[in-house]
C-alpha cells in the first residue's frame, strides 16, 4: 500500500487494482491512475471532513465511488441546489451506522450491492461501519487481504469542565464501539490525536491501540501540532505500541507500507 498523508483527517491509499481516499475537504490530493477505481470516503458532514469539491473528481476518474455517511444529505433537490456535476450523481452512496456493504471494483460502478450478496471471487471492497460519537461513521474495510481502519470522529471526547454525566455518557458511548473491534487485526489505522483536549489528548487513541491488533497506526484531526506525535511516542503509556505509530511530519508524506 502506498498511504499519502493530505490534511488533517484525510488520507489516500492505493493498491494495486484500487484506491481509497478518506475525509478530504483541504489539501493536495495525489494525481491516481484513470485506470484505477477510486474509492471515496467521506465519514460525516463537519467541514473538516467534508468539502462538495469532491464530486469533481469523477469528471477526471471514470471509475470512481463515493460512499457518504448518511447524515449527509444527498437527494436530488439538494444536489441540485449545491451544483453537484450531474456524472457525480450515479456514483454516490448512502451508508449507515452499524452497517456493512460489499463494494465491487469494477468500470463504473456505483450500484450498491448487499454485504449478503457479495461473490467471494468478484474484486471489491467489504465496508463496516462504527458509530461515531460525534457525527456519522468510523469505516472498516477490507481489500485485497487488507484491512484498513478510519475512525473519523469516533473518539474518547472528554474534555475539562466537562459534567460526570457528561463524562460518563461519553466514555460509555465510545467504550461500546471499541468493544465491537476488540482483539480484531487491522494493517493500517487512522485515528484522532487532538492537542485542543489538553492532558487528555491521548485518551481514545491509547485505548484503541490497546483494544486492537494493528500493525501501523496514522495520528490525524491535529490541527498541523505535529508536536502530539511525538509527546504520545515519548509517553510511558505508549510503550507497548509506540514504534507502530507513523511519524508524520508534513502534508503529502508517502508512506509505503
Amino acid at each position: 500500500m502506498k498511504i499519502t498523508y493530505i490534511h488533517h483527517s484525510s488520507f489516500s491509499i492505493e493498491m494495486e487494482n484500487a484506491v481509497m481516499l478518506f475525509d478530504y475537504f483541504k489539501g493536495n490530493v495525489p494525481l491516481f491512475d484513470t485506470k484505477k477505481h477510486i474509492f471515496v470516503f467521506v465519514s460525516h458532514k463537519h467541514p473538516d471532513h467534508f468539502d462538495m469539491g469532491i464530486f469533481e473528481l469523477a469528471k477526471t476518474y471514470p471509475y470512481i465511488t463515493f460512499l457518504l455517511s448518511d447524515d449527509i444529505q444527498m437527494d436530488e433537490a439538494h444536489m441540485d441546489r449545491k451544483h453537484i456535476p450531474q456524472i457525480s450523481r450515479p456514483h454516490i452512496l448512502s451508508i449507515g451506522k452499524n452497517e456493512s456493504i460489499f463494494l465491487p471494483i469494477r468500470k463504473g460502478s456505483g450500484k450498491r450491492e448487499e454485504s449478503g450478496t457479495a461473490d467471494a471471487e468478484k474484486p471489491g471492497l467489504y465496508v463496516e461501519t462504527l458509530a461515531s460519537t460525534d457525527e456519522g461513521v468510523a469505516f472498516i474495510i477490507a481489500c485485497n487481504n487488507q484491512v484498513i481502519y478510519h475512525a473519523g470522529d469516533l473518539n474518547w471526547w472528554s474534555w475539562d469542565g466537562e459534567t460526570q454525566e457528561e463524562y460518563m455518557d461519553m466514555t460509555n458511548r465510545f467504550q461500546r464501539e471499541m468493544a465491537k473491534i476488540k482483539g480484531r487485526e487491522f494493517d493500517a489505522a487512522f485515528v484522532p490525536l487532538d492537542p485542543r483536549q489538553e492532558n487528555r489528548f491521548w485518551w481514545g487513541f491509547d485505548y484503541f491501540m490497546k483494544t486492537t491488533q494493528t500493525k501501523l497506526v496514522f495520528p490525524m484531526h491535529f490541527w498541523k501540532d505535529y508536536s502530539v506525535i511525538t509527546k504520545l511516542k515519548n509517553m510511558e503509556k505508549a510503550k507497548e505500541y509506540f514504534n507502530k505509530i507513523a511519524d508524520i511530519k508534513e502534508e503529502g508524506q508517502i508512506f509505503l507500507v
